[in-house]
């Protein structure tokens, strides 16, 4: 027999908040997380901005942190809002003994993360003084003393994208099913998406999952710039990112975390612990069409959209609210929209969807999962979310967007969307709890 799966916590490091409420609380007042970047000079790049996690101290969040002290960025923001989602949902990370009553055997772990999650100034600083500004090449004997002489070994292991689930496992004592996934901006969505699977099948009682990462650093920034993909309206970062506006340039890079608690209703019921949502839905598929680009016809995203109200056992009308992705590319805005009106027809436009990325910037590896504790947050509260700085809509956009103010209405099944480079489509239903 299926499992019912419930969440119970949820957590969250970014650049709004360091908490839930928090981070809420930002996007109901319409604050930015974004302004000029700091983590590292980029003066000279095409974009000189982003949107950051500032004052962050792990050692706030949990008893021990020295033995996480070697943690990349995301390993950090990730046992802040790991600690704050066990917190809620009565998950005991405090003693060796817990008295919370899970079984550790059948708890997991189940984390979007990335390879840019990392804290390696020495490969950085290697590349500036191995290279030859007369010959215009690299010096690699040279890059390789300069590296050797600050790496270690520690610093080289952190860097692995399986290295937050670690840390998460450390925590919390989960010795069940761990498992990380790399499938760019869509990995939190997957994460949480497949962990509802092992815990419906029976796979686990409890698992921790959601997604890290911080691509803020010299090489993840000429990445996306290489990409065309980020804004490059330096002269205004809180008004840059703009999803669907017909003045969009490109997304706003974040960085953080976000955690839910998956369990069996019947772990749930037996701990007493409070239900904050269920996850009835998920569709996982790919475009196989370009590496970065959706297929003009949306056939990936469409195709995730209809399995996952397949698998909800819902239709397009039971639906109240969409989180899209909504990068604020012109090329994603315009594809999801297409592939909203595609799966709903001409019910399209009566359905509200919007994008916390226009606050928040886009999290990455951790996107989606914040977007689903938006999507959580807007059924606790029946307030949606809105799409900030969208003045002048792009005409052929035109869906009912939550534009610049935050709505009151029916909010009891919502889905989410996270559409990937590589062509990973995810997508998410829950619904309100009700027995």
């Amino acid at each position: 027999m299926k499992q019912r799966v419930v969440i119970t916590g949820m957590g969250i490091v970014c650049p709004l908040g360091h908490d839930v409420e928090t981070m809420w609380d930002g996007l109901m007042t319409g604050k930015s997380g974004a302004g000029p970047t700091t983590i590292f000079d980029a003066s000279t790049f095409p974009t000189t901005f982003d949107a950051e996690v500032k004052d962050y101290d792990v050692s706030q969040f949990i008893k021990n942190p020295q033995l996480h002290q070697h943690g990349n960025r995301g390993s950090r923001f990730v046992l802040g809002a790991c600690a704050e989602a066990c917190r809620q949902a009565g998950i005991d990370t405090e003693t060796d003994t817990p008295a919370d009553n899970i079984d550790r055997t059948r708890m997991g772990i189940y984390l979007g993360a990335g390879e840019g999650s990392v804290d390696n100034d020495a490969f950085f600083d290697a590349i500036v003084k191995g290279w030859n500004n007369e010959t215009h090449q690299m010096d690699w004997g040279r890059w390789g003393q300069v590296a050797l002489s600050k790496m270690t070994a520690t610093r080289e292991m952190e860097q692995e994208p399986n290295m937050p689930a670690g840390h998460l496992a450390l925590l919390t004592g989960s010795r069940g099913i761990t498992r990380s996934c790399l499938t760019a901006c869509a990995a939190s969505t997957q994460a949480v998406g497949e962990a509802a699977m092992l815990v419906r099948g029976g796979k686990a009682d409890v698992i921790i999952a959601g997604g890290a990462h911080s691509m803020i650093h010299p090489l993840g920034i000429t990445g996306f710039n290489r990409l065309t993909a980020l804004s490059t309206r330096n002269d205004s970062p809180t008004t840059a990112s703009r999803p669907f506006s017909a003045s969009r340039d490109g997304f706003v890079i974040g960085e953080g975390a976000a955690i839910v608690i998956l369990e069996t209703l019947e772990s749930a019921q037996k701990r007493g612990a409070a239900v904050l949502a269920e996850i009835i839905g998920f569709g996982s598929t790919n475009d196989a069409f370009r590496v970065t680009d959706m297929h003009e016809e949306a056939r990936g995203a469409v195709q995730a959209i209809q399995a996952a109200l397949k698998d909800a056992g819902v239709t397009i009308h039971d639906i109240d609210y969409i989180s899209t992705h909504g990068t604020s590319t012109a090329e994603n805005d315009s594809i999801e929209t297409l592939a909203i009106k595609t799966v709903f027809g001409n019910h399209a436009g009566n359905v509200p969807c919007s994008s916390p990325k226009s606050q928040f910037g886009h999290l990455i590896g951790a996107t989606g999962c914040a977007e689903l504790i938006t999507c959580i947050k807007a059924i606790e509260t029946r307030t949606l979310p809105m799409t900030m700085n969208l003045n002048d809509p792009d005409p052929a956009l035109d869906l009912d967007y939550v534009p610049n103010e935050p709505r009151k209405a029916r909010v009891e099944i919502v889905m989410n969307e996270s559409f990937g480079f590589g062509g990973q489509n995810n997508v998410l239903i829950i619904r309100r709890f009700a027995e």
